[in-house]
């Protein structure tokens, strides 16, 4: 009987909407996931398994692929490229799969697709490569053989490269092709560390503590992550680890208002939300009528207004929480870029995690290293530096600014906060030492920042800096 979807077709569809179409592999992906989620786990997983690791390899695969090709892989035809690039990453990385069947199933997909004149071709070039692959010889210069290795542009290399050694370079490439655990973090709104722990091990997943906070765990051993109860109840969000230095670093008081510019989908200001909470709570010990100030609940417990572009991401972050029952905070859609003369200096806290080159979650969407461009860093350091400006006015004299990007590039980091900082004086970075776990204080820079590296520490590539307002009468020392 045959069968009437083939994975090997699947993971081609998404190749294609990938390379030739310019779509992002984690949304293709996770909406075919959607559609076939009927499947079995382990097709479900070969489907996973071969679209990311072909799109992680890529540059190695059209290496390998060139020698052995006559056709060099930029003048192929898509489809067969496509095929020829998931055929090559079965056979180089995943011994589970027979090299034989890798090339008759290769064939015959060719064929499928309408390409019966070119099953020689197809066969050819794979007989070729199970022949010489351990042969293959790379580049003798260490930053090429890098590049070609880890499949890493060569040019995100040479700007690493500025500041980095190679060593580390190596390292956080390395990093990025581990597989990785789902980083969870406990809602400790509703509930407590210890009990998530036994509520998800009751549910047979495998939950391993997080080093650097004691709310966040590793999951692992688990089929889909929507069905597994603690997740329906709101008891915890899947959030890495650098996401979460986010709120830790900026430490909301009781009754603060917070504006999140860019906040979708959700998890910082839900978790800066449940901050608020727990910080009035410590507040209110003793005084269990609250209401000290008389204004309200939402002065009492401070409130979050998390923004972003379009309604489709602030009805993500409505989705995200009502599931995680947060009664102070809401979503709004407005534009990060255009200034809210309305929310001039109303922020004890303004949160601005924006937009970025992504060059810190290639290990999670390997394709941005090939979306991402000079030119396009350029463009989005000048963005940056928009929302920026509109952000630090509406921070109250006294309040805190926290930027931050999940890249590696000192133009969308450290250089914009020196920006910043000449751009407006009443700012200054304040320490944070004591805001991080110990493991993590020798990574400071400069006092307010730090810049978390994969493979070096363990997390995303991150960047996050705090930066305070002078009072109105204070005086620049």
């Amino acid at each position: 009987m045959t069968k009437s979807v083939n994975e090997r077709e699947i993971v081609l569809a998404v190749l294609l909407e990938v390379t030739e179409n310019g779509q992002f592999s984690h949304i293709i992906l996770r909406d075919v996931l959607s559609k076939y989620q009927y499947l079995e786990k382990r097709e479900r997983a070969f489907i996973t398994r071969v679209t990311e690791g072909t799109l992680e390899h890529m540059i190695e695969i059209d290496y390998i692929l060139d020698q052995f090709s006559k056709v060099k892989v930029n003048k192929m035809k898509p489809v067969i490229r496509g095929i020829l690039r998931s055929a090559v990453y079965q056979l180089k990385y995943m011994d589970s799969v027979p090299d034989r069947a890798v090339c008759n199933e290769a064939v015959k997909l060719a064929v499928r697709k309408g390409f019966s004149g070119l099953r020689g071709y197809v066969n050819g070039v794979l007989r070729s490569v199970i022949r010489g692959l351990d042969s293959v010889q790379y580049p003798k210069e260490k930053i090429e053989e890098l590049s070609v290795r880890y499949s890493c542009p060569k040019w995100i290399l040479d700007l690493w490269g500025k500041t980095y050694d190679t060593e580390v370079i190596g390292k956080m490439l390395d990093d990025f092709q581990q597989e990785k655990p789902v980083i969870i973090r406990c809602c400790l709104n509703r509930g407590t560390p210890g009990e998530l722990k036994e509520r998800l091990e009751a549910e047979g997943v495998t939950v391993v503590p997080h080093p650097y906070l004691s709310y966040a765990f590793q999951i692992s051993g688990y089929d889909h992550l929507s069905e597994l109860a603690a997740f329906q109840e709101g008891l915890f969000t899947v959030q890495d680890i650098s996401s979460m230095l986010v709120a830790e670093i900026a430490s909301p008081e009781a009754g603060a208002r917070v504006i999140d510019v860019c906040a979708a989908p959700g998890g910082k200001a839900l978790h800066v939300a449940e901050k608020l909470l727990l910080a009035n709570g410590k507040m209110a010990d003793g005084n269990t009528n609250g209401n000290a100030n008389g204004n309200g609940t939402r002065d009492i417990f401070g409130h979050v207004e998390a923004r972003d572009l379009t309604e489709t991401k602030v009805e993500l972050i409505r989705e995200n929480i009502e599931r995680t029952g947060l009664t102070n905070i809401s979503a709004v859609c407005r534009d990060a870029s255009v200034p809210d003369q309305e929310s001039v200096e109303s922020a004890d806290l303004v949160i601005a995690d924006l937009p970025c080159s992504g060059l810190g979650v290639i290990g999670k969407k390997p394709d941005l290293k090939y979306k991402a461009s000079p030119d396009g860093i350029e463009s989005l350091v000048r963005l940056q530096r928009e929302i920026l400006s509109c952000a630090q006015s509406y921070v109250k004299p006294g309040g805190t600014l926290v930027y931050s990007t999940c890249t590696i590039n000192p133009a969308e980091n450290m250089d914009n906060v020196h920006w910043f900082l000449e751009q407006y004086p009443e700012f200054s970075q304040d320490d944070i030492h004591e805001r991080l776990c110990p493991e993590l204080r020798g990574s400071v820079i400069e006092e307010g920042c730090i810049q978390l590296l994969p493979g070096v520490h363990k997390s995303d590539g991150f960047f996050i800096a705090r930066l305070v307002k002078r009072h109105g009468g204070d005086q620049e020392l």
